[in-house]
């Protein structure tokens, strides 16, 4: 069993680490067109999923740097800022009281144990927000995984290719693809048997997604909204995936070769149209890839609707290609930072030499007082 306060140090770790990677890629974003990697949507997409996955596993991470240092493969090595802003102290680079030092480095854990143990108002706020939050989102997610499962069981089957199973559906006005344990399911509208083209587009976008292993980084970031629900950069972080996702779906597509681009385009824009018309049960059923993401029709990008940066992106194709020395010279700095960070900011595991050192002055510092006022007292 787990302890309770490790598990809510987990937490508030996982959240200090979204908000730096997330401010670490929108620096970064600004100058991608300078290395050709501006149009290189794959290549982003693989980099935030790789920084999603190291976040979720910094807890292994920490623990395995743990194993290291008690083996004395990394002895006396120091990553923790904790304890470096403590050594920096101890050497005169901060003027301040010991005690005020102490409690400012000690703060977190001292909030952490508050909360885990109810002691005060603020402990009782924060554990009654986390849970009314997380028993909302698991709600909500519960109704839309309803929601979509209705849909698919709602439409006709058509023809199967191994896992993958095609239906018609005529209530859904958009293509999508879902997934279940083992098959998956592309669910094209009815009315597209009459519109060759756009089944032609339909299909093969859903295929793309599905040979991208886009559903399953769907299902495990939709699944970890209830958790992440009060932090805005979990819900940016999404956002920004699901564009990259289309971007490259749309760029690999055409690449092929075997639908034209005109085409293409034109399903999109017919596609967007007449999903303004769609059923509320498509708009909350979860997860899912769709071929437009007309559910936010005020999504802005650059000052442009993100359908209009889809189809602008389409005429740059030629600088969508990456070589696989570009993906690994762009995910592995950012994965190894994070890393790096994911240990910095871990609560230290033991009393070090440093921290026995603030203590006893602390105690000095204490005892001088209590000295003083005695003193004080006499005269």
């Amino acid at each position: 069993m787990i302890p309770a306060d490790k598990l809510l140090d987990a937490y508030v770790n996982a959240n200090i680490l979204f908000v730096c990677a997330y401010v670490f890629w929108v620096l970064v974003r600004g100058r991608l067109g300078l290395f050709g990697l501006e149009r290189a949507y794959g290549t982003q997409l693989r980099l935030l999923n790789s920084i999603f996955l190291t976040i979720l596993l910094a807890p292994l991470i920490a623990m395995g740097f743990g194993l290291l240092q008690q083996t004395g493969l990394a002895q006396g090595v120091t990553l923790n800022l904790s304890d470096m802003v403590v050594s920096y102290y101890l050497n005169g680079g901060l003027q301040m009281r010991a005690t005020e030092f102490e409690a400012l480095v000690t703060l977190r854990n001292t909030v952490t144990l508050n909360i885990v143990s109810g002691v005060g108002w603020f402990a009782w706020l924060t554990m009654a927000v986390l849970g009314m939050g997380f028993v909302i989102g698991v709600m909500r997610l519960v109704v839309s995984v309803m929601c979509l499962r209705r849909i698919v069981r709602g439409s006709y089957a058509w023809r199967r290719f191994g896992r993958v199973h095609l239906r018609l559906s005529d209530q859904s006005l958009v293509p999508f693809s879902t997934r279940g344990f083992y098959n998956y399911y592309v669910v094209i509208p009815s009315h597209m048997l009459a519109e060759a083209h756009e089944l032609k587009v339909s299909l093969a976008h859903e295929f793309q997604h599905i040979r991208q292993g886009d559903l399953e980084w769907e299902i495990l970031i939709e699944a970890l909204k209830p958790v992440f629900f009060l932090n805005p950069v979990y819900h940016a972080w999404k956002r920004q995936v699901e564009n990259l996702r289309e971007l490259n779906c749309d760029s690999e597509v055409l690449s092929r070769g075997r639908i034209d681009m005109r085409e293409y385009c034109d399903t999109l824009l017919s596609v967007c149209q007449k999903t303004l018309s769609r059923d509320r049960d498509f708009v909350i059923a979860v997860p899912k890839v769709t071929l437009v993401s007309a559910d936010r029709p005020t999504l802005r990008q650059g000052g442009k609707s993100f359908l209009e940066a889809r189809i602008l992106s389409l005429t740059n194709l030629r600088d969508a290609k990456q070589s696989r020395l570009a993906v690994v010279a762009l995910v592995l700095p950012f994965v190894a930072a994070v890393a790096l960070l994911s240990l910095a900011i871990q609560t230290p595991p033991d009393w070090s030499q440093d921290r026995l050192m603030l203590s006893t002055v602390v105690n000095l510092e204490r005892l001088d007082e209590i000295n003083r006022l005695s003193a004080f007292g006499r005269n």
